[in-house]
């Protein structure tokens, strides 16, 4: 079950918060957990049973995180978790490479049962991790009760897609919202939803047939340069469109239950360098990689050739985090190289060309990147790339719909560059008199909620693009 679903929207919200709101507060703890479980379950029920084993584990291994062995028992929660977290995503992966290498010697290959991927696993594993490093590091006492630690791992609007949402981060509304689930929290989570619906259907799912067709093209060979382009355009907006949307719809129902959820995206493609991109982009990820992976390298304190080797450590598992494949591999080497590049004298560079040259070569820089990262195969990614630079010989015929929404893709995307744009919007929305306010928002609602359902129903294309991630 995915968000931007007529199931979801219908069915499943209208019923969940229809009980939410209704039953006493000390239920909705439980209430919300039976939702989360039936959520997970309508798509991967099986692994369900696997989601709450693992999340029994953690909550055993944690109460042991006061003894003289609580380092032992640490490295054993974590070994569990990303030992699951590489059986079931790069096992086949691992298996595919092996085989091939094998082939190439001549040798047997291995025979191997594919193994399904379970939604979500990239995100609840880092969510995971974070709860049994904070509690064996004291940022935040463990959860008393089990069923308060499997909600908080479990919790559907940010179980599948994320943001990442650690421990310390909502302890407290965990086992205390009561102040939280009011009037106000639920009007502005339910416009926050539906503002990143829209962005999803009414944005994302339009460029994504277009990017499909490009990158799904049954004979690459024939396609020319100004289609890869075209291509590449509506990918670099179909991914932020709707991984950002995902974020607004989770951080929304999130807030319409009380909780708070941090942002994920902070106008990524205004950024004036790779470094400032990913202070934008997924920001929950790179907080997490940030304090999880490469402080504990030695972050910043160390000098040289072993801090350019830990910035490319942590862009290649962001790589392998978003897939078993070669081409999110290079995708993170890629990064981390400009990254690099950024450390020893890109910054000087930069600082020299006006705001809006960095930017605009970030933005080149990052789509180029977007090639890489959409494309099936390594071999793919290189000749699209290739072709982009061999001359402009032509490209798609663009409707009327296309120029409206990459109109207002390109106008959502780079509005930031405005001096006090986000200080006029905040304004607009937040500092009217409050029956303004809503007035404004509920005329929004019944534009954009309207049109994302008629979409739905009215079209077969509506992926999900981080399902494998």
């Amino acid at each position: 079950m995915i968000f931007s679903s007529n199931l979801f929207l219908l069915v499943f919200i209208p019923i969940f918060f229809l009980v939410y709101y209704g039953v006493p507060y000390r239920l909705k703890n439980f209430w919300a957990l039976a939702g989360s479980a039936f959520f997970y379950a309508w798509g991967a029920p099986l692994f369900l049973f696997v989601l709450i084993g693992s999340v029994a584990l953690d909550f055993l291994i944690s109460k042991t995180f006061h003894s003289q062995n609580r380092k032992f028992w640490l490295w054993v929660s974590l070994i569990l978790n990303i030992g699951l977290l590489a059986y079931f995503k790069y096992a086949n992966f691992f298996v595919e490479n092996t085989n091939l290498m094998l082939g190439n010697f001549g040798f047997e290959q291995l025979e191997w049962t594919a193994v399904a991927l379970p939604i979500g696993i990239s995100f609840f594993t880092f969510q995971k991790i974070s709860y049994l490093i904070d509690v064996y590091r004291g940022v935040r006492p463990r959860l008393k009760y089990f069923h308060d630690h499997l909600l908080y791992i479990i919790l559907f609007p940010q179980l599948i897609a994320g943001p990442i949402v650690r421990y310390n981060e909502i302890a407290d509304e965990l086992l205390d919202r009561k102040k939280e689930i009011n009037a106000d929290n639920r009007f502005l989570g339910l416009f926050r939803f539906v503002i990143g619906l829209g962005k999803k259907v009414l944005i994302a799912n339009v460029l994504g047939v277009e990017a499909d067709q490009v990158f799904n093209a049954d004979d690459a060979e024939k396609v020319n340069a100004g289609t890869i382009w075209y291509g590449a355009i509506c990918y670099t907006f179909q991914i932020y469109f709707d991984f950002s949307g995902y974020s607004d719809m989770a951080i929304g129902l999130g807030r319409m239950m009380g909780f708070k959820f941090p942002e994920n995206f902070n106008n990524p493609y205004v950024s004036r360098s790779i470094t400032e991109f990913w202070r934008r982009w997924h920001i929950t990820l790179s907080n997490w990689m940030r304090d999880y992976l490469y402080i504990p390298l030695g972050g910043n304190r160390v000098k040289g050739v072993r801090l350019y080797v830990n910035l490319w450590t942590v862009f290649i598992f962001s790589g392998l985090w978003h897939g078993a494949s070669w081409t999110f591999v290079w995708w993170g080497i890629y990064h981390g190289f400009f990254l690099v590049l950024e450390r020893l004298f890109l910054r000087k560079f930069y600082d020299r060309l006006p705001p809006i040259f960095c930017t605009l070569l970030t933005f080149f820089i990052v789509l180029l990147g977007w090639v890489l990262f959409r494309s099936e195969t390594l071999d793919q990614a290189l000749f699209f790339v290739g072709k982009m630079f061999t001359g402009f010989d032509g490209g798609p015929r663009l409707d009327v719909e296309f120029w409206l929404v990459i109109t207002l893709a390109f106008l959502f995307s780079f509005m930031a560059i405005i001096p006090r744009v986000e200080v006029w919007q905040h304004r607009f929305l937040f500092e009217r008199p409050a029956t303004l306010r809503t007035l404004i928002m509920i005329v929004i609602i019944l534009i954009i909620l309207p049109l994302c359902i008629g979409a739905i129903s009215g079209s077969g294309f509506n992926p999900f693009i981080y399902f494998r991630f």
